[in-house]
This record gives C-alpha cells, sequence and structure tokens, in this order.
C-alpha cells in the first residue's frame, strides 16, 4: 500500500472520530439576561461544548434537567425563589452522574462549602474568562473537581484541627487517586477492593484530614504535599 493512501486513511479515520465525538452538553441555570448572553458567546466559541438550554430560575431548573439530559450544569447559587443550592440537591436526586458547577459571584468559604456539600463538582466566579470555563467544563465533565482560587483560598485558610491521626498507606493510595477525580467505583476498580472499602478509605481520609468533602481533601492534600500532583 502507498504511502500517500495510508495518509490518507489515518486521516480520514482521524476525522470521523472527531465527528463521531459528541460536544459537552451544557445547561446554564441563572436569572440574569446578560449572564445568559454572555455565557452563550462564550461556549459558542468551543466546537466541544454546546448550550443545550437556559433555565431562568432554581425552580425550573430539575424538570429541564431531566428532559435535555445536560452533562454539566452552570448553576448561579443566589436566584428568587428556589436557591442554587437547593437546585443542586434536587437535581442530583434525579440525576446523579450530572456534573454541576456553581457559577456565582461569591467567594466566601461558607458558601463554597454549601456547594460542595451540596453535590457541586467545581466552583467559579463570574469574572471567568471564556478559556477558563471551557476548561473547567471539560475537566469538570472528566470528573475532576475545578474551584476558582478565590474559592480555593477561602477553603484552604480556614481554621483546622490538627490530624487526628496519620493516613495509612492504603489511604495514601486512595487519597491521590481522589485528587485526581476518581470516583469511589474508580477508586475500588484501581486498588481491587470493593466500593464498600472504597467509600469507607474515602470517609476516613475526610475524618483524618478534618475536612468536610472531597474537594476539600484535594486541595489540602496537594497545599500540604501529602500526595504528588502528576
Amino acid at each position: 500500500m502507498a504511502t500517500s493512501e495510508v495518509t490518507h486513511r489515518t486521516i480520514k479515520m482521524s476525522t470521523t472520530i472527531m465527528l463521531a465525538r459528541q460536544p459537552i452538553r451544557v445547561l446554564l441555570v441563572d436569572d440574569h439576561m446578560m449572564v445568559h448572553i454572555g455565557i452563550t458567546g462564550m461556549l459558542e466559541a468551543f466546537a466541544d461544548l454546546e448550550l443545550v438550554g437556559i433555565a431562568a430560575c432554581g425552580q425550573d431548573a430539575p424538570a429541564l434537567c431531566s428532559r435535555l439530559k445536560p452533562d454539566v450544569i452552570l448553576m448561579d447559587l443566589v436566584m428568587p425563589g428556589m436557591d442554587g443550592i437547593t437546585a443542586i440537591r434536587q437535581i442530583l436526586q434525579q440525576l446523579p452522574q450530572v456534573a454541576i458547577i456553581a457559577l456565582t459571584n461569591y467567594d466566601d468559604g461558607a458558601r463554597v462549602n454549601q456547594a460542595l456539600q451540596a453535590g457541586a463538582s467545581g466552583y467559579l466566579l463570574k469574572n471567568v474568562t471564556a478559556h477558563e470555563l471551557a476548561a473547567s467544563i471539560r475537566a469538570t465533565f472528566c470528573g475532576r473537581v475545578t474551584l476558582a482560587p478565590e474559592a480555593a483560598h477561602a477553603l484552604l485558610y480556614k481554621e483546622r484541627q490538627p490530624l487526628l491521626s496519620p493516613l495509612t498507606s492504603r489511604e495514601c493510595e486512595t487519597l491521590q487517586l481522589l485528587v485526581k477525580g476518581f470516583s469511589n467505583s474508580q477508586i475500588a476498580k484501581q486498588l481491587s477492593v470493593s466500593q464498600y472499602t472504597a467509600k469507607n478509605h474515602v470517609h476516613n481520609i475526610l475524618q483524618k484530614l478534618n475536612v468536610a468533602n472531597r474537594a476539600e481533601a484535594a486541595i489540602f492534600a496537594i497545599r500540604h504535599g501529602i500526595v504528588a500532583v502528576e
């Protein structure tokens, strides 16, 4: 077979794979028209991202999510009627596989923690650039936690008690995977243990690090050099 023919077939196969890959479906939940316009313009610049719908209030979000089946949701936290935290909880009860990024103007630690506790996978401020937003959506879609620097700072510098006890070697392995964004089922598969055991490891890590959730554990581990960042 001629080299040119091989090259042509390779290019054709690569093009087919790219075309077969579906864009990440994004839903925006926000009550401000200017935010609708801004986010729409941002996402239109990226071929791998598709804004499939907009909910103008928290009450409409769960039903719209059930109908549109988005991959990632951008969720405002302060809205009239149902707030974003409540909407996050209701949506994840219906669609636990969907990833939600809080997109707000507020960077206080209490609000960041509330969003993460409710199940949000990320926390961004509305001053985010188009490329930062796109990168965060892609990362969140792949299972990683994404936090604005201000949000991460708010979590890092709150008062903490010393570790209750050192992490075991298996807990360190689990924490390394947690930092990479692995779910409990993925951790279980990677470590060849049951999901119940993986869940217990994660629970013990949160207690020993004195953190409230997986995002705080990941940030704490990186900040204090407990795990190596690859």
